[in-house]
């Protein structure tokens, strides 16, 4: 085991790696897991789907061999995947990595699955219904996702309060779990004190940088195969209204082999996409968060990381970014 790493219950620790999408918190995971007997535990919500490879810039063969990852390719892209079962599955995969006497390092931009890890969220335990998805999308189409937020306001307006009026999706969870359990979605979203002492590290780019980033991203991932790996998914019977399919740059992908839209158009469209969504993500991760240690990602990255981490493990309690879980989720409304 590694002298470094206490396994006292409620004391053992968890490094977390958050930031903007294109950023660079997979290499830098990749780098750290090297050098301190890391495993990495995916907190990207796209990336537990089977088949999108190279849309969720999933780690490749190459970089799984240099490190042990986790959550990764769990369902296919019909089937729901959800908080709970994220919380259920990271739970599992850090106990495990712990009692081989690793460092488990939490990596991902979706903000909720960090901070509800972090925090001890105790998600409702509401299995995903399709059918009352699709009515409540199909309400939606009709009237609008005001109609959905209006309901939504009258049946739990703490979960409104926090739910972005745009945010159909997270709209629509809210309502499911309510009518699946009676009890309002703010009530059943309890926590328990952390059982990690962790170090959550976030990385930062000008933006100007992180927009060249992401566009280069997409273009690779395009001349790697994107398009065909969409048409793929399509030709399997996957519908583009699935969830899954609704990932950035799917939906795009989509319509251009639909013939709407040109692939110039389409790549566009993903780019300017992605730039908002990483503007989104910055709801979650806020440079005045006392709980995040903000990192240049620049050529003096992986010695600071690797600074901190190492007196992170050697003092046995963090001086940065330890979760207190009284201050709660970011305080302005959900938007990724």
């Amino acid at each position: 085991m590694n002298p470094n790493i206490s396994p006292t219950p409620g004391s053992s620790p968890l490094l977390a790696i958050v930031g903007p999408t294109a950023v660079g918190k997979s290499a830098l995971a990749i780098a750290l897991a090297k050098a301190f007997h890391g495993e990495i535990v995916n907190a990207d919500s796209r990336q537990v789907y089977r088949l999108m490879d190279i849309g969720t810039a999933k780690p490749t063969a190459e970089e799984r061999a240099q490190a042990l990852h986790h959550l990764l390719d769990l369902v296919n892209p019909n089937q729901g995947y959800s908080l709970a079962l994220f919380l259920e599955h990271a739970t599992q995969a850090i106990e495990a990595i712990h009692q081989r006497g690793h460092l488990p390092i939490l990596a991902g931009g979706t903000g909720q699955y960090v901070w509800a890890l972090l925090e001890g969220w105790q998600a409702p335990e509401a299995p995903p219904d399709l059918e009352l998805r699709r009515g409540l999308e199909a309400q939606a189409q009709r009237e609008g996702a005001a109609a959905l937020y209006a309901r939504l306001q009258a049946l739990d307006p703490e979960a409104a309060a926090i739910i972005h009026p745009h945010n159909l999706r997270r709209i629509i969870r809210a309502l499911e779990v309510y009518d699946a359990t009676g009890v309002p979605f703010s009530q059943q979203r309890r926590r328990v004190a952390p059982a990690y002492r962790s170090l959550v590290m976030g990385l930062l780019l000008p933006r100007e940088a992180l927009y060249r980033r992401i566009d280069q991203r997409v273009e690779r991932a395009v001349g790697q195969g994107w398009v065909g790996e969409v048409q793929n998914l399509l030709q399997m019977g996957y519908s583009p209204d699935l969830p899954a399919l609704s990932s950035l740059g799917y939906r795009e992908l989509g319509r251009h082999l639909r013939g709407e839209v040109s692939l110039d158009e389409a790549v566009d469209h993903i780019k300017k996409a992605t730039h908002r969504y990483a503007r989104h993500q910055g709801a979650w991760f806020r440079r005045s968060d006392p709980r995040i240690h903000w990192l240049e990602a620049g050529p003096t990255l992986y010695d600071e990381a690797h600074t901190l981490v190492a007196a992170f493990l050697a003092e046995g309690a963090s001086p940065y970014g330890t979760i207190d879980p009284a201050q709660g989720a970011p305080a302005s409304r959900e938007r990724s």
